[in-house]
Protein backbone atom coordinates (compact mmCIF):
# COMPACT_ATOMS: atom_id res chain seq x y z
CA UNK A 1 0.00 0.00 0.00
CA UNK A 2 1.40 3.18 -1.00
CA UNK A 3 2.60 5.65 2.19
CA UNK A 4 0.94 8.49 0.66
CA UNK A 5 -2.37 7.24 1.32
CA UNK A 6 -4.28 10.00 3.19
CA UNK A 7 -6.12 9.26 6.35
CA UNK A 8 -8.99 10.20 7.89
CA UNK A 9 -8.83 9.70 11.99
CA UNK A 10 -11.19 10.72 14.13
CA UNK A 11 -10.84 13.62 16.35
CA UNK A 12 -10.14 11.34 19.55
CA UNK A 13 -6.73 9.73 17.49
CA UNK A 14 -5.98 12.93 16.58
CA UNK A 15 -6.17 14.54 20.38
CA UNK A 16 -3.17 12.10 21.24
CA UNK A 17 -0.83 14.76 19.18
CA UNK A 18 -1.30 17.58 21.86
CA UNK A 19 -2.25 15.75 24.84
CA UNK A 20 0.16 13.16 24.84
CA UNK A 21 2.89 15.11 23.00
CA UNK A 22 5.97 12.77 24.91
CA UNK A 23 5.00 9.88 22.74
CA UNK A 24 2.85 11.25 19.92
CA UNK A 25 4.15 14.94 19.28
CA UNK A 26 6.75 14.09 16.22
CA UNK A 27 3.39 11.16 14.84
CA UNK A 28 1.95 12.20 11.10
CA UNK A 29 -1.49 11.53 11.46
CA UNK A 30 -1.93 12.57 8.00
CA UNK A 31 -1.05 8.88 6.57
CA UNK A 32 -2.07 5.39 7.02
CA UNK A 33 0.79 3.11 7.57
CA UNK A 34 2.02 0.84 5.21
CA UNK A 35 0.67 -2.29 7.80
CA UNK A 36 -2.46 -1.16 7.76
CA UNK A 37 -4.64 -2.83 4.09
CA UNK A 38 -7.90 -0.40 3.21
CA UNK A 39 -9.43 -3.10 0.96
CA UNK A 40 -10.12 -6.64 0.70
CA UNK A 41 -7.26 -8.33 -0.93
CA UNK A 42 -6.31 -10.38 2.23
CA UNK A 43 -9.58 -11.77 2.33
CA UNK A 44 -9.69 -12.73 -1.36
CA UNK A 45 -7.12 -15.17 -0.43
CA UNK A 46 -8.65 -16.94 2.33
CA UNK A 47 -10.22 -20.70 2.06
CA UNK A 48 -13.98 -20.10 0.33
CA UNK A 49 -15.40 -21.39 3.94
CA UNK A 50 -14.10 -18.06 5.50
CA UNK A 51 -15.29 -15.58 3.24
CA UNK A 52 -18.24 -14.99 3.80
CA UNK A 53 -16.73 -14.13 7.50
CA UNK A 54 -14.59 -11.90 5.82
CA UNK A 55 -17.29 -10.13 4.02
CA UNK A 56 -19.72 -9.63 7.17
CA UNK A 57 -16.47 -7.97 8.76
CA UNK A 58 -16.12 -5.18 6.13
CA UNK A 59 -19.67 -5.09 4.94
CA UNK A 60 -19.99 -2.48 7.80
CA UNK A 61 -18.43 1.09 6.80
CA UNK A 62 -18.94 2.36 10.44
CA UNK A 63 -17.02 -1.03 11.68
CA UNK A 64 -13.94 -0.94 9.19
CA UNK A 65 -13.69 2.86 10.43
CA UNK A 66 -13.18 2.10 14.09
CA UNK A 67 -10.53 -0.76 13.42
CA UNK A 68 -8.64 1.83 11.51
CA UNK A 69 -8.77 4.37 14.36
CA UNK A 70 -8.22 2.18 16.81
CA UNK A 71 -4.78 1.30 14.16
CA UNK A 72 -3.15 4.52 15.84
CA UNK A 73 -4.75 4.57 19.36
CA UNK A 74 -2.72 3.87 22.38
CA UNK A 75 -4.05 4.08 25.72
CA UNK A 76 -4.84 7.33 26.99
CA UNK A 77 -4.35 6.86 30.77
CA UNK A 78 -1.58 4.81 30.77
CA UNK A 79 0.10 6.75 28.41
CA UNK A 80 0.00 10.03 29.97
CA UNK A 81 1.52 8.11 33.52
CA UNK A 82 4.25 6.59 31.35
CA UNK A 83 4.92 10.12 29.81
CA UNK A 84 6.57 11.25 33.38
CA UNK A 85 9.36 8.98 33.26
CA UNK A 86 11.28 11.70 33.19
CA UNK A 87 10.41 13.37 35.84
CA UNK A 88 10.25 10.65 38.52
CA UNK A 89 11.79 7.14 36.58
CA UNK A 90 10.35 4.24 35.99
CA UNK A 91 10.60 2.53 39.21
CA UNK A 92 9.03 5.25 40.92
CA UNK A 93 6.20 4.84 38.76
CA UNK A 94 5.66 1.63 38.93
CA UNK A 95 6.11 1.85 42.59
CA UNK A 96 3.05 4.07 42.79
CA UNK A 97 0.92 2.23 40.90
CA UNK A 98 1.53 -0.25 42.85
CA UNK A 99 0.25 1.24 46.21
CA UNK A 100 -2.72 2.64 44.25
CA UNK A 101 -3.73 -0.70 43.62
CA UNK A 102 -3.23 -2.42 46.70
CA UNK A 103 -4.42 0.16 48.90
CA UNK A 104 -5.98 2.84 46.50
CA UNK A 105 -5.14 6.20 45.77
CA UNK A 106 -5.43 7.59 48.60
CA UNK A 107 -2.47 5.59 49.33
CA UNK A 108 -0.39 7.82 47.38
CA UNK A 109 0.97 10.70 49.09
CA UNK A 110 1.22 13.61 46.32
CA UNK A 111 -0.20 11.19 43.72
CA UNK A 112 0.25 12.97 39.69
CA UNK A 113 -2.89 13.70 38.20
CA UNK A 114 -1.83 11.09 35.72
CA UNK A 115 -1.90 8.41 38.13
CA UNK A 116 -5.42 9.67 39.82
CA UNK A 117 -6.54 9.37 36.31
CA UNK A 118 -5.28 6.03 34.95
CA UNK A 119 -6.11 4.37 38.95
CA UNK A 120 -9.59 6.38 38.38
CA UNK A 121 -10.39 4.93 34.49
CA UNK A 122 -9.65 1.43 35.85
CA UNK A 123 -12.33 2.05 39.02
CA UNK A 124 -15.30 2.67 36.50
CA UNK A 125 -16.66 -0.57 35.83
CA UNK A 126 -18.74 -0.03 32.39
CA UNK A 127 -22.98 -0.33 33.16
CA UNK A 128 -22.79 -3.76 31.37
CA UNK A 129 -20.26 -5.23 33.92
CA UNK A 130 -22.00 -8.30 36.33
CA UNK A 131 -19.47 -9.02 38.53
CA UNK A 132 -20.72 -12.51 39.60
CA UNK A 133 -21.29 -13.40 35.92
CA UNK A 134 -17.33 -12.45 35.90
CA UNK A 135 -16.73 -14.56 38.87
CA UNK A 136 -18.93 -17.73 37.69
CA UNK A 137 -16.58 -17.31 34.19
CA UNK A 138 -13.13 -17.27 36.16
CA UNK A 139 -14.09 -20.47 37.46
CA UNK A 140 -14.72 -21.97 34.24
CA UNK A 141 -11.40 -20.72 33.24
CA UNK A 142 -9.74 -22.73 35.69
CA UNK A 143 -10.42 -25.57 34.26
CA UNK A 144 -8.10 -25.13 30.98
CA UNK A 145 -5.47 -22.61 32.79
CA UNK A 146 -4.92 -25.45 35.24
CA UNK A 147 -4.80 -28.24 32.37
CA UNK A 148 -3.85 -27.09 29.01
CA UNK A 149 -2.28 -24.01 29.31
CA UNK A 150 0.88 -25.10 30.59
CA UNK A 151 1.54 -27.22 27.23
CA UNK A 152 0.17 -24.07 25.02
CA UNK A 153 1.56 -21.24 26.50
CA UNK A 154 5.10 -21.36 24.57
CA UNK A 155 2.85 -21.64 21.06
CA UNK A 156 0.30 -19.19 21.73
CA UNK A 157 3.24 -16.66 22.84
CA UNK A 158 4.13 -16.87 19.25
CA UNK A 159 1.11 -15.81 17.95
CA UNK A 160 2.40 -12.08 18.11
CA UNK A 161 5.86 -12.90 16.31
CA UNK A 162 4.35 -14.16 12.66
CA UNK A 163 3.97 -10.52 11.68
CA UNK A 164 6.81 -8.18 11.21
CA UNK A 165 4.37 -5.15 12.37
CA UNK A 166 3.47 -6.41 15.15
CA UNK A 167 6.46 -8.11 16.18
CA UNK A 168 9.15 -5.23 15.83
CA UNK A 169 8.28 -4.04 19.22
CA UNK A 170 9.30 -7.08 21.16
CA UNK A 171 12.32 -7.26 19.05
CA UNK A 172 13.44 -3.81 19.90
CA UNK A 173 12.83 -3.99 23.88
CA UNK A 174 15.77 -6.88 23.77
CA UNK A 175 13.73 -9.68 24.48
CA UNK A 176 15.18 -12.12 22.04
CA UNK A 177 17.82 -14.12 24.26
CA UNK A 178 16.30 -17.39 26.02
CA UNK A 179 16.39 -16.49 29.51
CA UNK A 180 14.21 -12.78 28.50
CA UNK A 181 11.76 -14.68 26.23
CA UNK A 182 11.39 -17.60 29.16
CA UNK A 183 10.50 -14.72 31.14
CA UNK A 184 8.28 -13.17 28.74
CA UNK A 185 6.10 -16.27 28.23
CA UNK A 186 5.92 -17.06 32.19
CA UNK A 187 4.87 -13.31 32.32
CA UNK A 188 1.53 -13.43 30.00
CA UNK A 189 1.44 -16.85 31.46
CA UNK A 190 1.31 -15.14 35.29
CA UNK A 191 -0.88 -12.88 33.97
CA UNK A 192 -3.77 -14.47 32.17
CA UNK A 193 -3.73 -17.63 35.48
CA UNK A 194 -3.47 -14.55 37.93
CA UNK A 195 -7.23 -12.65 36.76
CA UNK A 196 -8.52 -16.13 36.61
CA UNK A 197 -8.24 -16.69 40.94
CA UNK A 198 -11.23 -15.79 42.95
CA UNK A 199 -11.67 -12.43 43.77
CA UNK A 200 -8.62 -11.89 41.44
CA UNK A 201 -10.41 -8.90 39.23
CA UNK A 202 -12.56 -7.51 42.40
CA UNK A 203 -10.79 -4.02 42.57
CA UNK A 204 -8.12 -4.86 44.98
CA UNK A 205 -7.25 -8.34 43.61
CA UNK A 206 -3.88 -9.87 41.92
CA UNK A 207 -6.20 -9.19 38.43
CA UNK A 208 -6.52 -5.90 38.95
CA UNK A 209 -3.22 -5.32 39.65
CA UNK A 210 -1.56 -7.22 36.92
CA UNK A 211 -4.00 -5.59 34.22
CA UNK A 212 -2.45 -2.11 35.71
CA UNK A 213 1.14 -3.08 35.09
CA UNK A 214 0.71 -4.67 31.90
CA UNK A 215 -0.77 -1.21 30.76
CA UNK A 216 1.95 0.42 31.89
CA UNK A 217 4.34 -1.80 30.48
CA UNK A 218 3.20 -1.44 27.05
CA UNK A 219 3.02 2.64 27.64
CA UNK A 220 6.13 2.62 28.84
CA UNK A 221 7.51 0.81 25.58
CA UNK A 222 5.29 3.14 23.44
CA UNK A 223 7.09 5.78 25.23
CA UNK A 224 10.45 4.81 25.05
CA UNK A 225 10.34 3.18 21.48
CA UNK A 226 9.13 6.88 19.86
CA UNK A 227 11.71 8.94 21.65
CA UNK A 228 14.53 7.20 20.22
CA UNK A 229 13.17 9.27 16.88
CA UNK A 230 13.78 6.02 14.91
CA UNK A 231 10.53 4.01 14.99
CA UNK A 232 9.10 4.62 11.11
CA UNK A 233 5.27 5.25 11.83
CA UNK A 234 4.72 5.56 8.24
CA UNK A 235 5.25 1.57 8.07
CA UNK A 236 4.61 0.38 11.46
CA UNK A 237 2.34 2.96 12.74
CA UNK A 238 2.48 3.32 16.69
CA UNK A 239 3.75 0.69 18.78
CA UNK A 240 1.37 -1.71 20.38
CA UNK A 241 -1.91 -0.24 18.98
CA UNK A 242 -5.13 -0.97 20.91
CA UNK A 243 -5.79 -3.33 17.70
CA UNK A 244 -3.41 -5.47 18.73
CA UNK A 245 -4.43 -6.00 22.23
CA UNK A 246 -7.45 -7.95 20.81
CA UNK A 247 -5.82 -11.09 19.70
CA UNK A 248 -4.68 -11.92 23.20
CA UNK A 249 -7.49 -11.04 25.12
CA UNK A 250 -10.20 -12.31 22.67
CA UNK A 251 -8.72 -15.19 21.12
CA UNK A 252 -10.50 -17.79 23.17
CA UNK A 253 -13.81 -15.80 23.00
CA UNK A 254 -13.42 -15.67 19.47
CA UNK A 255 -12.74 -19.18 18.61
CA UNK A 256 -16.42 -19.53 20.79
CA UNK A 257 -18.22 -17.51 18.86
CA UNK A 258 -16.79 -18.84 15.39
CA UNK A 259 -17.90 -22.45 16.76
CA UNK A 260 -20.97 -21.33 17.98
CA UNK A 261 -21.61 -19.83 14.41
CA UNK A 262 -20.79 -22.41 12.61
CA UNK A 263 -23.24 -24.29 14.19
CA UNK A 264 -25.55 -21.75 12.95
CA UNK A 265 -26.30 -20.41 16.61
CA UNK A 266 -26.49 -16.52 16.72
CA UNK A 267 -26.25 -16.58 21.37
CA UNK A 268 -24.69 -18.00 24.18
CA UNK A 269 -25.73 -20.21 26.68
CA UNK A 270 -25.41 -19.09 29.84
CA UNK A 271 -22.28 -21.23 30.77
CA UNK A 272 -20.66 -19.60 27.60
CA UNK A 273 -22.06 -15.93 28.47
CA UNK A 274 -20.02 -16.31 31.95
CA UNK A 275 -17.03 -17.08 30.07
CA UNK A 276 -17.94 -13.94 27.61
CA UNK A 277 -18.45 -11.78 30.55
CA UNK A 278 -15.43 -12.79 32.21
CA UNK A 279 -13.11 -11.61 29.38
CA UNK A 280 -14.37 -8.58 28.28
CA UNK A 281 -14.22 -7.29 31.54
CA UNK A 282 -10.67 -8.72 31.79
CA UNK A 283 -9.78 -6.69 28.23
CA UNK A 284 -11.66 -3.32 29.98
CA UNK A 285 -9.39 -3.64 32.89
CA UNK A 286 -6.83 -4.10 30.26
CA UNK A 287 -7.76 -0.65 29.03
CA UNK A 288 -9.49 -1.82 25.38
CA UNK A 289 -12.48 0.02 24.85
CA UNK A 290 -15.94 -1.25 24.42
CA UNK A 291 -16.41 -0.44 20.84
CA UNK A 292 -13.86 -3.55 20.45
CA UNK A 293 -15.72 -5.94 22.83
CA UNK A 294 -18.06 -7.44 20.93
CA UNK A 295 -20.97 -8.65 23.15
CA UNK A 296 -23.08 -11.01 20.58
CA UNK A 297 -21.33 -14.12 18.44
CA UNK A 298 -21.22 -12.45 15.22
CA UNK A 299 -20.43 -9.03 17.04
CA UNK A 300 -17.14 -10.80 17.97
CA UNK A 301 -15.93 -12.04 15.07
CA UNK A 302 -16.85 -9.31 13.24
CA UNK A 303 -14.27 -7.17 15.13
CA UNK A 304 -11.67 -10.08 15.57
CA UNK A 305 -12.10 -10.35 11.46
CA UNK A 306 -11.86 -6.86 10.70
CA UNK A 307 -8.84 -6.50 12.58
CA UNK A 308 -7.10 -9.67 11.16
CA UNK A 309 -8.05 -8.37 7.76
CA UNK A 310 -6.55 -4.90 8.58
CA UNK A 311 -3.39 -6.14 8.88
CA UNK A 312 -0.83 -6.29 6.25
CA UNK A 313 0.57 -10.55 6.17
CA UNK A 314 4.56 -9.92 6.14
CA UNK A 315 7.03 -12.18 7.93
CA UNK A 316 10.45 -11.23 8.70
CA UNK A 317 13.04 -13.69 9.17
CA UNK A 318 15.03 -11.48 11.20
CA UNK A 319 12.52 -10.11 13.48
CA UNK A 320 9.68 -13.05 13.16
CA UNK A 321 12.28 -16.01 13.08
CA UNK A 322 14.57 -14.62 15.46
CA UNK A 323 11.68 -14.56 18.35
CA UNK A 324 10.13 -17.67 16.94
CA UNK A 325 13.40 -19.58 17.67
CA UNK A 326 13.93 -17.91 20.69
CA UNK A 327 11.19 -19.07 21.94
CA UNK A 328 10.80 -22.66 21.16
CA UNK A 329 14.06 -22.78 22.31
CA UNK A 330 14.16 -21.48 25.61
CA UNK A 331 13.91 -23.83 28.97
CA UNK A 332 10.73 -23.17 30.42
CA UNK A 333 10.36 -25.64 33.43
CA UNK A 334 13.82 -27.49 35.37
CA UNK A 335 11.77 -29.30 37.88
CA UNK A 336 14.69 -32.44 37.87
CA UNK A 337 12.40 -34.66 39.16
CA UNK A 338 10.60 -37.49 37.02
CA UNK A 339 7.50 -36.02 36.72
CA UNK A 340 9.32 -32.55 35.54
CA UNK A 341 11.19 -34.55 32.83
CA UNK A 342 8.19 -35.99 31.60
CA UNK A 343 6.30 -32.64 31.86
CA UNK A 344 8.67 -30.99 30.15
CA UNK A 345 9.28 -33.79 27.30
CA UNK A 346 5.27 -33.44 26.63
CA UNK A 347 5.63 -29.76 26.96
CA UNK A 348 7.91 -29.38 24.11
CA UNK A 349 6.41 -31.71 21.55
CA UNK A 350 3.21 -30.47 22.17
CA UNK A 351 4.19 -27.15 21.74
CA UNK A 352 5.99 -27.59 18.15
CA UNK A 353 2.42 -29.15 17.59
CA UNK A 354 0.27 -26.12 18.42
CA UNK A 355 2.79 -23.99 16.16
CA UNK A 356 2.62 -26.18 13.13
CA UNK A 357 -1.35 -26.38 13.39
CA UNK A 358 -2.34 -22.87 14.12
CA UNK A 359 0.69 -20.96 12.67
CA UNK A 360 1.89 -23.25 9.80
CA UNK A 361 -0.78 -24.15 8.06
CA UNK A 362 -0.39 -27.60 9.74
CA UNK A 363 3.16 -28.12 7.23
CA UNK A 364 5.82 -29.53 9.30
CA UNK A 365 7.84 -28.27 6.13
CA UNK A 366 6.61 -24.52 7.29
CA UNK A 367 8.03 -25.19 10.58
CA UNK A 368 11.83 -26.24 9.25
CA UNK A 369 12.38 -22.99 7.47
CA UNK A 370 11.48 -21.47 10.75
CA UNK A 371 13.80 -23.67 12.18
CA UNK A 372 11.85 -25.72 14.28
CA UNK A 373 12.24 -29.23 13.82
CA UNK A 374 9.10 -31.67 14.36
CA UNK A 375 10.67 -34.85 14.91
CA UNK A 376 8.99 -38.45 15.45
CA UNK A 377 9.82 -38.40 19.43
CA UNK A 378 8.22 -35.03 19.36
CA UNK A 379 5.03 -36.67 17.81
CA UNK A 380 5.17 -39.19 20.27
CA UNK A 381 5.60 -37.01 22.96
CA UNK A 382 2.47 -34.80 21.15
CA UNK A 383 0.42 -37.94 21.07
CA UNK A 384 0.80 -38.89 25.17
CA UNK A 385 -0.01 -35.20 26.26
CA UNK A 386 -3.01 -35.07 24.41
CA UNK A 387 -3.81 -38.16 26.18
CA UNK A 388 -2.97 -36.44 29.15
CA UNK A 389 -4.94 -33.13 28.22
CA UNK A 390 -8.01 -34.98 27.79
CA UNK A 391 -8.28 -36.90 30.78
CA UNK A 392 -7.48 -34.39 33.02
CA UNK A 393 -9.85 -31.74 31.78
CA UNK A 394 -12.34 -34.56 31.13
CA UNK A 395 -11.84 -35.31 35.00
CA UNK A 396 -11.97 -31.51 36.25
CA UNK A 397 -15.08 -30.80 33.94
CA UNK A 398 -17.02 -33.92 35.00
CA UNK A 399 -16.28 -33.11 38.65
CA UNK A 400 -17.47 -29.87 38.37
CA UNK A 401 -21.09 -30.68 36.49
CA UNK A 402 -21.46 -32.44 40.24
CA UNK A 403 -23.57 -29.82 42.62
CA UNK A 404 -22.09 -32.13 45.39
CA UNK A 405 -18.07 -31.86 44.25
CA UNK A 406 -18.03 -28.72 42.51
CA UNK A 407 -16.32 -26.78 45.86
CA UNK A 408 -13.80 -29.37 46.63
CA UNK A 409 -12.83 -29.66 42.48
CA UNK A 410 -12.66 -26.00 42.21
CA UNK A 411 -10.90 -25.79 45.34
CA UNK A 412 -8.31 -28.55 44.04
CA UNK A 413 -8.28 -25.97 40.81
CA UNK A 414 -7.15 -22.91 42.52
CA UNK A 415 -4.55 -24.48 44.60
CA UNK A 416 -3.05 -26.06 41.33
CA UNK A 417 -3.45 -22.38 39.54
CA UNK A 418 -1.85 -21.28 42.87
CA UNK A 419 0.91 -23.80 42.64
CA UNK A 420 1.46 -22.87 38.84
CA UNK A 421 1.57 -18.99 39.32
CA UNK A 422 4.84 -20.22 41.88
CA UNK A 423 6.42 -22.19 38.68
CA UNK A 424 6.14 -19.05 36.83
CA UNK A 425 8.06 -17.26 38.87
CA UNK A 426 7.35 -13.54 40.10
CA UNK A 427 5.74 -11.46 37.13
CA UNK A 428 7.68 -8.00 37.10
CA UNK A 429 5.83 -6.33 34.46
CA UNK A 430 8.63 -3.92 33.89
CA UNK A 431 10.70 -2.71 30.76
CA UNK A 432 14.02 -0.92 31.11
CA UNK A 433 14.85 1.21 28.40
CA UNK A 434 18.44 0.40 28.87
CA UNK A 435 18.08 -2.65 27.59
CA UNK A 436 16.50 -1.90 24.21
CA UNK A 437 18.39 -2.33 21.00
CA UNK A 438 17.87 1.22 19.62
CA UNK A 439 19.01 3.16 22.96
CA UNK A 440 16.67 6.24 23.65
CA UNK A 441 17.54 9.72 22.57
CA UNK A 442 18.56 11.70 25.45
CA UNK A 443 15.55 13.82 27.21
Amino acid sequence: MPQSEQAIYADSVLEQKTSIAAIYGNVDFSVLPERYVSDDSISQRLPPKYRHYAQSALSDPARVEKIRNYTMTGDRVADAYAALIPEYGFRTLISMLDDACEKGIEAVPDAPQELVAFIRAMEETPDWVDMQLVEKGAQQERIPLATISPFVIRGAFIATFMNKYTALPMTMTGTLSEDKSAKRVFETASFFTATAMPGALGRFGSGFRAAAKVRLMHSMVRYNIMRTGKWDVATYGIPIPQVDQMPAGLIGIFLLSFKILGKGRTTFTQAERERVEMSRYRCFLLGLPQDLLGETPQEIVDLMMARTLSLKEEFDEETCGALIRGTMEAELFNDPSLRGRVHRWMERGFSKYFLIQNFCEGKTSRAARLGVTYRLEDKVATGVAILALLASSNFYTFGMSIPGLRVLVDRHLTNKLAALLDSYGHADFITDARQYKMAPAES
